[in-house]
């Protein structure tokens, strides 16, 4: 039934092999008590927050917009909800959460689900940066105290009401709403993502950790050839095996 049974136990073994390890990967066994998965994922994030630092540039960036005055009112929809942490928060919630929020340093007028907000863009990117910067170094409870709310829904909140003064921003047009919509849009992405993102992670450097990280690519590499060998000889010692075709000319 085989043409080469030897390929066929080797490429068996390796498969037993491979399996072996992937057990051991999946297995609570490494850090505290979590599995290579856990483990590498938390390697990698640690090593990104060590090399992601964009709010102390953007802060420097806020200094530009003071004096810049804006004048929108923001609307959440409603009757619809947003989850936050398999929580749903209602339109009129959100906004007043974001009312609150943004009343620490603008004036603002809360309607059932629009704010209308207007202020110096410059003081609400300062706050919102320094949030940002606060939950990027891990100081949560600063965030939470301020706002009376976990730190995590403030910054879910202060994503929500930015989204929709970017939005407003670029429907009134003209060329300073412009420029402020994209600095907006600028600090969600480097400043309040990043801070939300990379809450609770400890900031490492990757030539701290080159050992492991040059382990991680060898034994990627390794892995995955280690796999389609065996699969190829399984086939191989069951008969199975590749051939240059024959082309006819007409």
């Amino acid at each position: 039934m085989t043409d080469n049974r030897k390929h066929l136990v080797l490429g068996l073994v390796m498969s037993v092999g491979f399996f072996a390890v992937l057990i051991v990967m999946f297995s609570p066994i490494f850090g505290h008590g979590v599995n290579a998965l856990k483990y590498s994922d938390q390697l990698f994030n640690s090593i990104a927050k060590g090399s992601t630092e964009y709010i102390p540039s953007l802060q420097s960036q806020a200094a530009d917009f003071e004096g810049k005055r804006y004048d929108v009112t923001l609307t959440f929809h409603s009757g619809s909800s947003e989850a936050y942490e398999g929580v749903h928060v209602k339109a009129d919630e959100v906004a007043a959460r974001v009312a609150a929020m943004m009343g620490t340093v603008a004036e603002v007028k809360l309607e059932g689900d629009s704010v209308a907000v207007r202020g110096d863009m410059g003081r609400l990117m300062t706050v919102v940066l320094e949030d940002a910067s606060l939950m990027f170094n891990n100081d949560g409870a600063t965030v939470r105290d301020k706002y009376g709310m976990d730190e995590r829904m403030a910054m879910f909140m202060w994503w929500h009401g930015l989204s929709q003064l970017d939005k407003e921003l670029k429907i009134q047009g003209g060329a300073q709403n412009v420029a402020m919509a994209k600095f907006v849009d600028t600090c969600i992405k480097k400043g309040v993502e990043v801070g939300y993102n990379f809450y609770g992670i400890a900031p490492e450097k990757a030539s701290d950790r080159a050992g492991i990280l040059s382990f991680s690519l060898i034994f990627y590499v390794v892995y995955t050839l280690w796999w389609g060998m065996a699969i190829f000889y399984i086939f191989e010692g069951c008969g199975l095996a590749m051939s240059a075709g024959s082309k006819k000319e007409v």
